[in-house]
């Protein structure tokens, strides 16, 4: 089976946290995880299936090694490619930009081809507003929220319930019966 690429930055280390536990539930032999301050805009054409994870900061700013990247990831192409996102952020001291991390990145996907899956549900959350929320499913973040700082006895739940989820809806995008098979 083709790797999947596995993309995150982590100011404090709670964002690298959450991705070892995702590469723990997921099998490490499935992944191929890079540090977005080591990587290129021609990395991401490596994979046709990939993984983001940030932080949100202060009043929504992306992670710092996303926001340095950010200019080379407006131009990757994601068309035929399929992309889940998580995100880590702060609710209650950061509610009015909580995980827009997610939203930002969403964004540039949806414009520059990418298929999003692994929405994840705003149900049991405490925040005012988000760019991460899908507009035309306001129910939904684009994907997985995580509130570490506020909640963090509920991250490794939620952890393993997306990561099905997207074992589940990465399925139908899979080419060849036996890719199908070992997810």
């Amino acid at each position: 089976m083709e790797k999947i690429g596995v993309f995150y930055g982590s100011d404090t280390g709670c964002t690298d946290d959450i991705t070892k536990d995702l590469v723990s539930l997921w099998g490490a032999d499935q992944l191929d995880v890079r540090e977005i301050d080591d990587v290129s805009k021609e990395d991401f054409d490596q994979f046709k299936i990939l993984i983001l994870g940030l932080s949100t900061w202060y009043d929504g700013d992306l992670q710092s090694d996303w926001e340095a990247f950010y200019d080379d990831f407006q131009e990757i192409d994601f068309t035929g490619k399929v992309i889940a996102l998580y995100g880590l952020g702060d609710q209650i001291g950061y509610g009015e930009y909580f995980v827009d991390g997610i939203g930002i990145l969403a964004k540039v996907i949806l414009e520059n081809g990418g298929t999003i899956i692994g929405h994840w549900p705003i149900e049991g959350y405490r925040f005012t507003d988000s760019v991460a929320v899908i507009e035309e499913k306001d129910d939904h973040f684009y994907g997985l929220a995580i509130d570490h700082d506020n909640e963090s006895e509920l991250s490794d739940a939620r952890l393993e319930k997306w990561v099905n989820q997207v074992k589940s809806e990465l399925k139908p995008h899979l080419l060849s019966k036996e890719e199908y098979i070992e997810i």
